[in-house]
């Protein structure tokens, strides 16, 4: 047994997810990524004497939204705080958080592995608060340089339950976390410019054991691979240490991604005394639960609803309902085309497929794609009733209703003279010229090569240009075979 598997790790995370409001938290300067630095600023941004803040109304209705998600308990008296700290690129010298009265209580976000297990991560709460500037470091050669158009940008710091074991666990989580604020709309999600932030509380401990050991705070990890790595790494090093008869220091460290490793940045063996006191400038804000119901009546579907409908009413397999929940604008879509076609395997595939396949070698969004899903169910319906063959139809009248959305299925299929024969006068006759065309191959296949029979059944669509409807070609082969 390998040292390793003497300990068991204990890992809870605690995530930044930056709000898509068009304003900032206590403010109303622009929140804007990309904008030329020390733009979006001003003298309340700045926390100037005598200027007041007040609260951003959609970021209170995003934190409901998420917590109504998570099945969290929605706090109806919102209480702020100043928690207060000096860092150079936080320009009031304090931040305007949330410290007794979280605004979600409690909740679970699930996932599956990639084994297929599913893991529950309770959470301990989500609370608003506002971010604080950007520091460079890599611009200038002898100056850190501060951007403050990030300070006062709305946050939702989401804290779990130290309920991670891995690394596989937290980038399994992390990805549902950020497929989750997707289909609310309330986050972009994209780690690399810093709207879904990630720091790992990692400790470890003998098995069975009841009292967690030291932990260490891993920041500055900019992807979920990262995140898996980074805890990976932490997890190997603390047990290293622990059975060289060292101590692990309570610290802040970060992650070097070329390296993999972890390095220690500042210590934290003394807690940190953020002085919070209740923030004299704003009023209490009140969630009813009326406002609460009309948030709820207004969310979307969600990706676990999504899922779980389409394994057990549809009867779809795990994977297929994963690839279709993946993203929101996918998942709409599938659900329109399902409400227009019974045929939900096929629905699926043709999604998965050819819709999809479109998108990506085009870099489009399925907002600009031009076959509304009417359009593909009417697809299924000329294969269900054996007008077109899945060939042409991929192939043939796919690629032509994207050039041509306001033509029927039918009618295009019309046009490209594909609609299969169904005519089985039309057809024997055809059969009859492919049969005669090997009559060598009629013996074999009567003294038992019946794989032969594709020869035969190919030359008859070869014959009807694709046309002949492949069961009836099949059977009238078949018939004319073993006369």
């Amino acid at each position: 047994m390998s040292i390793y598997d003497k300990y068991e790790s204990v890992i809870g995370l605690e995530c930044h997810i930056q709000l898509l409001t068009k304003t900032k938290m206590y403010s109303s300067d622009l929140a804007e990524y990309g904008s030329l630095p020390n733009t979006n600023v001003s003298v309340v941004t700045l926390g100037h004497p005598g200027t007041l803040p007040k609260v951003n109304k959609r970021a209170i209705e995003f934190a409901v939204k998420l917590g109504i998600a998570t099945k969290s308990s929605i706090t109806k008296e919102n209480q702020f705080a100043r928690k207060n700290y000096f860092y150079a690129d936080l320009p009031k010298g304090y931040q305007i958080t949330q410290d007794k009265t979280p605004i979600c209580v409690g909740g679970q976000v699930t996932f599956k592995l990639k084994d297929g297990t599913e893991k529950h991560i309770n959470l301990t709460r989500i609370h608003m608060e506002e971010d604080a500037g950007k520091s460079m470091h890599d611009i200038d050669p002898f100056e850190t340089l501060i951007d403050l158009n990030r300070a006062g940008t709305p946050l939702l710091e989401i804290v779990t339950e130290p309920d991670f074991r891995n690394g596989e666990e937290a980038y399994a989580y992390l990805n549902e976390v950020r497929k989750l604020v997707r289909y609310l709309d309330i986050c972009d999600g994209n780690m690399e410019e810093g709207s879904l932030r990630c720091d790992a509380n990692i400790s470890v401990m003998l098995k069975g054991s009841k009292v967690y050991g030291k932990r260490t705070e891993v920041k500055n990890m900019n992807s979920f691979r990262n995140v898996e790595r980074a805890i990976n790494f932490e997890i190997k090093r603390q047990i290293d240490l622990i059975e060289a008869g060292e101590t692990i220091a309570t610290e802040t460290r970060s992650f070097d991604a070329v390296n993999g490793t972890t390095f220690s940045m500042r210590s934290k063996e003394s807690a940190n005394d953020y002085r919070y006191f209740p923030e004299p400038d704003l009023q209490p804000v009140m969630v009813t639960q009326e406002y609460i119901e009309t948030v709820r009546k207004n969310l979307p579907p969600l990706p676990n609803d999504l899922f779980n409908k389409y394994v057990n009413e549809l009867k779809l397999s795990d994977y297929d309902a994963s690839v279709l929940t993946d993203l929101k604008e996918i998942a709409l879509y599938f659900n329109e085309l399902i409400s227009c076609t019974k045929n939900y395997k096929a629905a699926a595939n043709w999604v998965m497929g050819s819709v999809k396949s479109y998108l990506n070698e085009n870099a489009l969004h399925i907002d600009n794609f031009s076959i509304k899903p009417k359009g593909i169910a009417d697809i299924i319906k000329l294969i269900d009733d054996n007008k077109i063959s899945n060939t042409n139809a991929s192939q043939k009248l796919f690629p032509e209703m994207i050039k041509q959305p306001n033509k029927s299925a039918e009618e295009l299929a019309q046009e490209l003279d594909i609609i299969q024969s169904s005519n089985s006068d039309e057809l024997q006759q055809l059969v009859k010229q492919a049969v005669s065309k090997y009559p060598e191959k009629i013996a074999e296949y009567k003294n038992g090569k019946v794989g032969l029979l594709g020869l035969f059944v190919g030359e008859v669509m070869k014959l009807s240009k694709g046309k002949a409807d492949p069961k009836m070609a099949n059977q009238l082969v078949k018939e004319e075979l073993e006369k």
